[in-house]
């Protein structure tokens, strides 16, 4: 806990006077909040666009002002998590079921800040299974179609119920187990009908800040 409060308030620090930035969703990104929130009780004026409800109560909490994506033309910055980096900033995301508005938000961004305690450094992405976001219309089918890329998957549930997205979808937890090439199986899942959209990041971060257990921040940039 104490590696990813130090990141989420190192990455803040990337928050200037006057900006529009993106607010992700997660653990460590609550402390990115938490902290821009101190900030913004400070003086700062910032604008922020949360990528999920959970996100947009905190915010509010903090005294954050809150805007539509609509409404603004891009993004400064986003601050983020995520379940998994590879070497090359590929990532997962979606663990907290946000993905789809985290992707659309970091899409929007002119740098996108990946927050991390060193846990979440891997060779390779598919260890932590990969969340993909489908219509619950023959949910069952799109599922078929997903496993045809060589992976089991776990239609992801709360408690007894289905795990309904912000945006009314469900969510298949696919394990892969090493994803060789993150670009190209993102490309191939996003054709299938029925699929909304795939917790790969690809190519997207600029600024991993990772946290370690003794205490110390390295911040990796490409």
């Amino acid at each position: 806990m104490k590696a990813k409060k130090l990141t989420g308030e190192k990455a803040a620090e990337y928050i200037k006077d006057g900006m529009i930035i993106g607010l992700g969703t997660g653990s460590t990104a609550y402390y990115a909040i938490k902290k821009v929130g101190e900030m913004a009780r400070n003086g700062l004026k910032v604008k922020a666009v949360p990528t999920s409800k959970e996100t947009a109560d905190l915010a509010a909490e903090e005294g954050i002002d809150l805007v539509e994506l609509a409404d603004v033309k891009s993004l400064d910055l986003t601050i983020d998590g995520a379940d998994e980096v590879d070497p090359d900033f590929n990532l997962i995301k979606g663990g907290g079921g946000a993905l789809l508005r985290e992707k659309i938000v970091a899409s929007a961004a002119d740098k996108l800040i990946i927050v991390v305690d060193e846990s979440k450094l891997v060779e390779y992405l598919g260890v932590f299974p990969l969340p993909v976001e489908i219509t619950p219309f023959s949910w069952q089918y799109t599922r078929r179609m997903i496993e045809k890329f060589s992976c089991s998957s776990v239609i992801r549930k709360n408690d007894k119920d289905f795990f309904v997205t912000d945006n009314g979808n469900y969510i298949l937890d696919c394990n892969f187990e090493k994803i060789k090439d993150p670009v190209k199986l993102t490309v191939e899942l996003n054709k299938l009908p029925g699929v909304v959209e795939n917790g790969i990041f690809a190519e997207m971060a600029e600024i991993v800040v990772v946290g370690y257990n003794d205490g110390h921040i390295e911040v990796l940039e490409k």
